[in-house]
């Protein structure tokens, strides 16, 4: 089943929704609206579970399939940066050194991983904030309370 459509919930901890487009079984994109878009439902198993996260229930969202289409190495900065966990935090050096065909002392390099985490098109289920000295697609009261939720 195919529950395709754009999804939102209002948080109390961001003090704005989180929304997000989703279609055949992917996660196409996470935007933090302070009004959502008229026709986003509220009924979807991963609302339920960014709720319970917003929440304080620790979740990585690493088994949550993400359509990155992005440029490839873009794309796999973001691949990357999706094996760093809850809780964890890691800067752009790195997370240069975990993403294949990237080295952490080459400024072209380091310009990609900066790139690749300003378009992110799914912050919070990427988790960019946990990148301590990137850039995030997320604004920038959105990613002080996810770090804050994590303890980063």
């Amino acid at each position: 089943m195919d529950t395709a459509g754009i999804y939102a919930h209002e948080s109390d901890r961001l003090g704005r929704y989180v929304q997000f487009g989703y279609a055949s079984e992917r996660l196409l994109s996470v935007s933090f609206p302070e009004t959502p878009d008229g026709d986003a439902s509220d009924e979807h198993p991963l609302l339920d579970r960014i709720g319970r996260y917003l929440e304080g229930e620790p979740d990585d969202f690493e088994d949550v399939a993400v359509a990155l289409t992005l440029p490839t190495d873009q794309r796999s900065v973001l691949e990357s940066l999706r094996g760093v966990g809850y809780g964890e935090n890691t800067n752009v050096a790195a997370l240069a050194r975990l993403t294949p065909d990237l080295n952490d002392d080459d400024d072209d390099d380091l310009r990609a991983v900066r790139e690749a985490l300003a378009a992110n098109p799914a912050p919070l289920v990427v988790g960019d904030h946990r990148v301590r000295d990137g850039p995030s697609a997320a604004p920038p009261e959105v990613v002080q309370q996810l770090r804050a939720l994590e303890g980063l």
